[in-house]
């Protein structure tokens, strides 16, 4: 019998081509499953895919036919790795499909908080410079990236990208491990505090963990050059959001790019959404990752997996 897929939120892959996975076995796609719906959905399933929808412990407890979650992603953390080695349930992630993605949205972020493009578009979009008294505009001023210091935070296939697109255009790269594992001769590793305190631009590509959270505080902040820039595309716990506003808002650094959040959708309350300059912050809704090509290949990615699994299992 074909093995049964369900995938439980097939709009976190948005318009992507599924005729490859549809083809891997008895498929069924849902656009979003409500926690109430998950058991109801996944009980026939052998396999399940999924990018946001949880699989806790007593939901996979519940589901003794499954035998593979595919992550529609790569972080795991919605589902009990713990309890899935029980149940005898194999767990597979999609890795390396956003690397250029969020890389490129990472440089975009740099390069629009130095050349002040948010400021500068609403100046000629809302007439200001149409009436404006002078045929330049130095209100704010800009700056190059040839010649900055570039500090990493996690030199991953992420931070990899990020560090050969910052030395193309002229930076010099240096980095901090958050695992102290990785040593990476292309580029200067310094300790956590010492790059804070050199770097012109930081951006943390490091994974969330409890060694992690809120890695970058009020102390940290205070550490950097009141023209650092700091851009986080990682997640949003790797900051403390209320020290990133007050930093802003003081001027301690000059701007942050901010892609992820310690709760999502955004709480309404989220002091960064209050800092005073709003031309100081760039704010995308977790979408660093999320273009065309990413979005196709995590696809792809998710496909494989289910291949390797049904040839392993049809041996």
């Amino acid at each position: 019998m074909p093995y049964r897929i369900v995938f439980m939120d097939e709009y976190t892959v948005n318009r992507s081509d599924l005729s490859e996975l549809k083809s891997l076995g008895e498929y069924t796609g849902y656009a979003t499953t409500a926690s109430g719906e998950i058991i109801e959905r996944a009980k026939d399933a052998d396999i399940v895919i999924t990018n946001k929808t949880p699989f806790k412990a007593d939901t996979l407890a519940q589901l003794p036919g499954l035998k593979l979650i595919c992550m529609a992603a790569t972080g795991m953390n919605n589902v009990d790795l713990e309890a899935a080695a029980e149940h005898g349930i194999e767990v597979r992630n999609a890795v390396d499909y956003s690397t250029y993605s969020v890389a490129e949205q990472t440089l975009g972020m740099a390069l629009a908080l130095l050349k002040q493009y948010p400021y500068l578009d609403d100046f000629v979009k809302s007439g200001g410079y149409a009436g404006y008294e002078r045929l330049f505009n130095f209100t704010r001023p800009t700056y190059e990236l040839y010649g900055k210091r570039w500090g990493i935070i996690g030199l991953g296939n992420i931070g990899r990208r990020v560090a050969a697109l910052a030395s193309a255009f002229g930076c010099e790269v240096a980095y901090f491990s958050t695992s102290g594992k990785n040593n990476n001769p292309d580029y200067e590793q310094l300790p956590l505090d010492r790059l804070l305190e050199v770097s012109d631009i930081v951006s943390i590509h490091a994974p969330l963990s409890r060694n992690t959270w809120h890695l970058i505080g009020a102390e940290q902040f205070r550490l950097m050059k009141p023209t650092a820039i700091i851009i986080n595309v990682a997640r949003g716990s790797l900051i403390d959001e209320q020290a990133l506003a007050a930093a802003l808002d003081s001027g301690q650094i000059a701007g942050a790019g901010v892609d992820v959040y310690s709760a999502e959708p955004i709480d309404p309350h989220n002091p960064v959404l209050s800092v005073k300059d709003r031309n100081k912050l760039i704010l995308t809704p977790h979408s660093a990752w999320a273009t065309e090509e990413a979005l196709q290949r995590v696809v792809d990615k998710v496909a494989e997996n289910i291949r390797e699994f049904i040839a392993g299992n049809n041996k």
